[in-house]
């Protein structure tokens, strides 16, 4: 038994992993309720796979269209638009994990170093909790860890190939976010992979130009296809709500970077832990090896940080996702050297637990009890305690498909974009009998519509979010003539989602 795990370790870690993954990102996927920005891109897909014309749907806020195309692909399949979503990113992160190991393969030249990355992003907190969500930064990742795998392997064997295959990596990065940007943004500092000590060769380094310039001509080629949308120029003006201008930016550089960097910094210690961090960055210590690639995963992670802390203006969490690949792989060559320098098989593994014990017990967290996993106060605001949170949506689609069944049936809800009326509209496309409007501002008054559909068959009306009129954060206003159906209460004070029955 043991010759046998000696000689196939390799093969049965790898489908250890696989299985690991698929457990970890499967089990309960859909406990953390619908929230705000999952609405959005499913209701775009949904959009957008029954009306062709509409397949660039997402430019109409700004977003590249990547995700919700191969979303489109799922709906197809899949009768829940919320699992088919989340399927997307579950998908996406099975990619990373694969790029992640040939990555780590391919930089450290050892098979092992690419077996421990991938295990650690398997094991990653931040990673398991965006893999189960339907909203686009697990397939940023994805993009980038196979755009860093492309880079290496560029500029080590210098191919035309490899610079056509970069190229549309990269493209595929830009059509799903603009983040994704700093692929081809940081392409120059692979030049630190280059011999120009050892065997220089002009012509080797003219000819990776050349590929490099083309892995960049196709991706941008490829971008090109959203001036096919008269939306294309949102784009534009939807970064701008999230970063500043460099115009901007030059007459106070520095006014944002301090609470940037403390916002960033503790989401990422959060997310990483301080364990693990210590562990990525003893990788520059354990031995002398490799020291250049050390230096360029580091730059991975060090030049879009400090971008985004000097020129973000609305920053979440999940914008540092795809930032943190690069620190998996150096935590993981730590390891592996670590492990090299003991022989008991028992001091290895105290040794794994030691730097991985704090990514399993929130994993643990996350996959039993959500709430009470560490992770951002931002990140759980949005996903389960806050307003944005869809607390409610499922019971609220379950009661309305009873009431459908007996004959039509009425809905306003707060707001016209988001959660509502999005996460209702995506469960009752296809349904005739429910009617869904959303209504902004809200006023003192009951809209009249809302009115004249209660003197004509049961109306409901939702609310979620705060408004000048409201008593509360998910209350009607105190003038508007309703019954409450039902009232969840969210873990953040004073928090609710309220379902409520017009009095005709």
């Amino acid at each position: 038994m043991m010759l046998f795990l000696k000689k196939y370790y390799i093969s049965i870690s790898i489908i250890g992993i696989i299985i690991l993954y698929l457990f970890t990102r499967l089990y309960h996927i859909l406990a953390v309720p619908i929230f705000t920005d999952e609405a959005i891109y499913l209701h775009w897909t949904q959009v957008a796979a029954n009306d062709a014309s509409w397949r660039f749907i997402s430019l109409t806020d700004g977003k590249q269209p990547m995700y919700v195309w191969i979303a489109i692909l799922f709906f197809k399949v899949i009768h829940d638009p919320l699992l088919a979503g989340r399927l997307v990113s579950v998908l996406s992160g099975f990619l990373s994990m694969v790029g992640i190991f040939f990555a780590g393969r391919e930089i450290f030249k050892d098979t092992r170093v690419g077996l421990l990355s991938s295990l650690f992003y398997v094991l990653y907190p931040f990673s398991l909790v965006y893999d189960k969500l339907a909203i686009y930064d697990s397939m940023v990742a994805m993009f980038m860890i196979w755009s860093l795998y492309f880079t290496v392997l560029l500029i080590r064997h210098v191919r035309l190939d490899l610079g056509m295959i970069l190229g549309m990596v990269i493209g595929g990065g830009m059509l799903t976010k603009t983040s994704a940007d700093f692929s081809f943004i940081l392409l120059p500092f692979s030049l630190l992979l280059f011999p120009w000590k050892k065997n220089f060769d002009r012509r080797r380094l003219f000819l990776f130009v050349v590929y490099a310039v083309v892995a960049v001509v196709i991706a941008n080629v490829m971008y090109q296809v959203l001036r096919l949308s008269p939306y294309y120029y949102i784009i534009g003006l939807k970064n701008l709500t999230f970063i500043y201008s460099f115009q901007d930016w030059i007459h106070e550089p520095f006014a944002f970077f301090i609470g940037n960097m403390q916002g960033l910094g503790g989401w990422f210690l959060t997310y990483i832990t301080i364990p693990f961090a210590v562990l990525a960055g003893a990788s520059f210590f354990v031995d002398k090896k490799f020291f250049w690639e050390k230096s360029l995963l580091l730059i991975w992670f060090i030049f879009p940080f400090f971008s985004l802390a000097f020129f973000g203006k609305v920053i979440y969490p999940r914008f540092i996702l795809f930032m943190t690949m690069s620190l998996l792989i150096l935590g993981a060559y730590a390891l592996f050297i670590l492990q090299q320098k003991i022989r008991h098989i028992w001091v290895r593994i105290v040794l794994f637990l030691a730097f991985a014990s704090m990514f399993l017990i929130n994993d643990f967290f996350l996959l039993t009890n959500f709430a009470s996993a560490q992770i951002p106060q931002a990140d759980k605001s949005q996903l389960l305690t806050g307003w944005p949170a869809g607390g409610g949506v499922n019971q609220t689609v379950l009661f309305l498909r009873q009431q459908a069944k007996k004959g039509k049936v009425y809905v306003g809800t707060e707001g016209t974009f988001g959660l509502l009326p999005y996460a209702l509209q995506i469960y009752m496309y296809k349904n005739p009998q429910v009617t869904i409007h959303g209504f902004w501002p809200i006023e003192s008054t009951l809209p009249k519509k809302i009115r004249a559909a209660s003197k004509k068959m049961p109306t409901y009306v939702v609310f979620y979010q705060s408004c000048p009129s409201c008593q509360g954060v998910g209350l009607a206003p105190a003038t508007w003539p309703v019954t409450p159906v039902f009232q969840i209460k969210k873990l953040e004070p004073d928090t609710y989602y309220t379902l409520y029955k017009v009095n005709p």
